[in-house]
């Protein structure tokens, strides 16, 4: 905030204020001098922000959970696929809601895919964050971790098998976790862990990865590992996802490009035009030019 009035900006255009959602966030935007919220969060926050905008009809951007699936076609390298895989979900312990949880393989690549993956997840580092050769460390709170134990265990209760991990390394610290052929009615398979835990399948051909990745009530992001472009752009038209992104994870960041995603992970975007387009209002104007004013 010093730096954006040391920059110019006006003294009062910006306000930090810091505090929880009752203290703070529930009276901002509850305020009738409040024109646009815009939320960060749970996708149950977001239902709560949007059902108090609309009683004023005030407009909000939200971008909320997700579940993104990471497709691994046929012709993906399956190691390379399994290093791009593995830090799309266990980057910052997976507590990131574009993190690619649900992974897709096609079946040519799924027996080489999943022997790579399990090396990658089982060689992260994991511990102390004042560590350099630290990958991962704890998790934000014990309510989070028992909110992924409880997807972990449920899953496997319901037929998941599990490849790597699956338990509590230390404290709040998750061991990187992967699950093969989840319920897909299950709470793995459908709700947002933000942890280290992937669900993976397989499937026969691109139409069923893009129908199964399609499986879900988010649409934040997606990903699809291929070295086919026409594929790609293919499994991009198909998936509701407000990202897709070709040979790379599906946690990308732009400060240019439109953030946000389909269903249960938001309304609106975010990012250099989009952003002012959502704080913004459009109006009509028209001018006469005739003097009967018609």
């Amino acid at each position: 905030a010093e730096l954006l009035v040391e920059s110019g900006l006006p003294p009062e255009a910006l306000n930090v204020v810091t505090g929880y959602g009752a203290e703070c966030g529930a009276p901002l935007t509850a305020h009738p001098g409040v024109d646009c919220i815009a939320l960060t969060g749970s996708t149950g926050t977001g239902i709560m922000v949007g059902a108090e905008s609309m009683k004023r009809m005030r407009r909000c951007q939200l971008e909320l959970g997700g579940k993104s699936a990471l497709l691994v076609l046929r012709d993906a390298d399956p190691v390379q696929a399994a290093q791009i895989a593995a830090q799309g979900i266990f980057t910052h312990g997976g507590q990131i809601c574009m993190a690619n949880s649900r992974i897709v393989v096609e079946k040519p690549v799924y027996e080489p895919f999943i022997a790579a993956l399990r090396k990658a997840a089982e060689a992260i580092h994991l511990g102390d964050l004042r560590d350099a050769r630290t990958q991962y460390g704890p998790l934000i709170n014990r309510a989070a971790v028992d909110k992924v134990m409880a997807h972990i265990r449920q899953s496997i209760a319901d037929g998941a098998e599990v490849l790597t991990g699956g338990e509590i390394e230390r404290g709040l610290v998750i061991q990187p976790t992967v699950l093969l052929e989840p319920d897909r009615a299950g709470s793995l398979w459908r709700e947002e862990s933000f942890g280290p835990v992937a669900s993976v399948v397989a499937v026969e051909d691109l139409d069923e990865a893009i129908a199964v990745a399609n499986d879900s009530e988010y649409g934040l992001s997606a990903a699809v590992l291929t070295h086919n472009v026409q594929w790609g752009f293919r499994a991009a038209r198909g998936i509701r996802s407000g990202s897709v992104h070709i040979g790379m994870h599906a946690f990308q960041s732009n400060a240019l490009a439109p953030i946000g995603g389909y269903g249960m992970s938001g309304i609106g975007r975010s990012g250099g035009k989009y952003s002012t387009e959502e704080f913004t209002e459009l109006k009509w104007v028209s001018v006469s030019l005739e003097d009967d004013g018609q």
